[in-house]
């Protein structure tokens, strides 16, 4: 193996660069650097993939440093200078989406579903782990590196699918914030007003990095800190035993659960696992200045964002505890005539009668509905309170979706824009369709609108996962940071488990509507194109798990792979 020849040109003939739309080539330093004593030994390859100009994202100019140690082993100076990314990921688990879900939750299965919020979240922890090994290895996010790994056709077709998901999510954003001002303002603000408000703030809050990137990661850590106040506030106020939710958290069971439940369970696995996610998380990692130069550097920065990530999503996993928690005490098994006694002789009355119809139905808990069963139950400040919570969760979402969109266009596309035209298009797209909606439906039709809405991203995830695992289990790419055969199996396992529930889910929510014929048969031709898709990026993926003789097939190269071999010299 050659010590003395870091540098080689990697050549893609279907590429388009920026810098003159002419066929270019990236180039590529393929670390080829001895494996020190202290990784022990390894049949992995030495190198991995980097091109030597860092592209062009919000962080190229304005990384955060590592701080060098005298110490060796762990520093919590180091700990501190990663911490960041994997906090703005966790928002995604916080959303209006997630915390209407969790009190869905609480209100039907009572604490029986805690121990699927936790595996689910578990999950999540993986799969993002995954997200960042690639942005920290390659020095590419998800969208950058889709972009040099799938043929024009295919890479539009997945660009498509996740702008879908980044809208479906924006909306559940944009409408919880909507609601959260509609509260606040005590019905002054209407829903369509509040997504004008929404829309505008966002883009000021967006320049915040303007200033500095530390002083936005601080503003999203603020908004975090916000909806653990509020939602533990609410977690106090009401009191629900220990026991049963510990109870709830640890021990799978689900005695008595009817179709309803499981169903509820399935959303939840949906609600938490965003395909968007995956993409916003890779590229987040790109803000620290990682000199990758050195093998050891690199194993360090995963070592350190695994730590945060961890961190992050456990502090999310408490906050949505809190939440399940409340509405399993106060609304489960709760009738809609029960939720009116309570309210009958406060200054809620006028309201909850808007919302409960006088009936001895279950009542079915959204937001709004969870606000106004809080001033009831525990006076005019709990909903303001909840209210509070459900802004800070709809803005950090709605700015880091924002961010996700603007990410998965630079890279899909390789478009390098001024960042107020990305901010602008990218905001354009999601939040048109939010407005017009909101404009013209009520209040309940746009609650309605979640299960939708749910199972539109739930639709995307394998547009996220697939590629994910592909490129971290591809050789030519990781190096000896390629996932190992254990980690192969496991998140292919894992991954293909997640994909099910999600399709079961979306399957389901389907057949709940009742549709005619001519409704249908567009769904149906839609779902085959759709399996035809999914098919296409799975077996990119078995490819790059290193399937060689296929990969030569002359088939292979000119409708599926994209080359990556070094063209000179260097090869082991």
């Amino acid at each position: 193996m050659e010590n003395d020849r870091p540098i080689q040109t990697i050549f893609d003939r279907d590429v388009t660069l920026a810098n003159g739309g002419q066929n270019g080539e990236f180039e590529v330093e393929i670390h080829k650097k001895k494996i020190v004593e202290k990784y022990g030994p390894s049949n992995k390859p030495s190198y991995y993939y980097e091109e030597q100009e860092d592209i062009n994202t919000y962080f190229a100019q304005n990384k955060i440093e590592i701080p060098e140690t005298e110490k060796t082993g762990f520093s919590f100076r180091k700990l501190w200078a990663f911490t960041g990314p994997g906090f703005l990921m966790s928002i995604a688990y916080l959303d209006p989406g997630n915390i209407e879900s969790d009190l869905q939750s609480g209100a039907i299965g009572r604490y029986k579903l805690l121990w699927v919020l936790f595996g689910a979240t578990v999950l999540g922890f993986l799969m993002q782990s995954l997200a960042t090994k690639l942005g920290v290895v390659t020095g590419l996010h998800l969208a950058e590196m889709c972009y040099r790994q799938y043929k024009k056709v295919p890479r539009l077709i997945l660009w498509i699918m996740i702008e879908i998901a980044v809208i479906g999510s924006d909306m559940q954003e944009v409408i919880g914030t909507s609601i959260a001002i509609y509260m606040l303002s005590n019905k002054v603000i209407p829903i369509w007003g509040g997504c004008l408000i929404t829309i505008i703030d966002t883009f000021t809050f967006l320049f915040l990095d303007k200033y500095g990137l530390r002083k936005l990661e601080m503003f999203f850590a603020l908004l975090i800190a916000v909806m653990g106040v509020t939602f533990g506030y609410q977690y106090v106020l009401s009191g629900p035993n220990p026991a049963d939710v510990t109870k709830g958290l640890f021990f799978p069971w689900c005695q008595n659960c009817n179709k309803e439940v499981f169903l509820q369970a399935v959303g939840v696995v949906g609600a938490v696992i965003m395909p968007h996610n995956l993409y916003l998380h890779s590229a987040l990692v790109k803000s620290r200045n990682i000199d990758r130069k050195r093998p050891e550097k690199i194993t360090e920065a995963k070592l350190y964002y695994s730590i945060e990530s961890a961190v992050a999503l456990l502090c999310s996993l408490v906050i949505n505890i809190f939440v399940v928690s409340v509405f399993a005490f106060g609304l489960f098994d709760r009738t809609n005539n029960d939720l009116l006694d309570t309210c009958r002789n406060t200054s809620m009355f006028d309201k909850a009668q808007e919302v409960f119809a006088a009936n001895d139905e279950i009542v079915e808990a959204d937001i709004y509905k969870g606000g106004i069963f809080l001033g009831c139950a525990y006076g005019l400040a709990a909903m303001y309170i909840w209210a509070i919570g459900i802004l800070a969760a709809g803005q950090s979402s709605t700015m880091t979706g924002t961010y996700a969109g603007q990410f998965a266009m630079e890279g899909f596309l390789n478009l390098q824009w001024p960042k107020w035209k990305r901010v602008l298009f990218t905001r354009s797209i999601a939040m048109v369709p939010t407005f017009l909606i909101a404009f013209f439906s009520t209040l309940q039709e746009l609650t309605n609108l979640n299960d939708f809405l749910n199972a539109v991203m739930s639709l995307q995830l394998p547009f996220a996962l697939i590629p994910t695992i592909a490129f971290t289990s591809n050789p030519k790419l990781m190096g000896q940071f390629v996932n190992g055969m254990l980690y192969k199996i496991t998140s292919v396992f894992l991954g293909a488990i997640i994909i099910a529930i999600n399709i079961f889910f979306v399957v389901s929510t389907i057949q709940g509507w009742d549709l005619n014929v001519w409704v249908l048969l567009p769904i149906y031709l839609l779902s085959i194109l759709y399996f035809v898709f999914t098919i296409y990026i799975v077996f990119h993926m078995y490819i790059s798990f290193g399937g060689k003789q296929l990969e030569n097939a002359k088939w292979v190269q000119r409708y599926v792979m994209k080359t990556l071999d070094p063209k000179a010299g260097g090869t082991e």
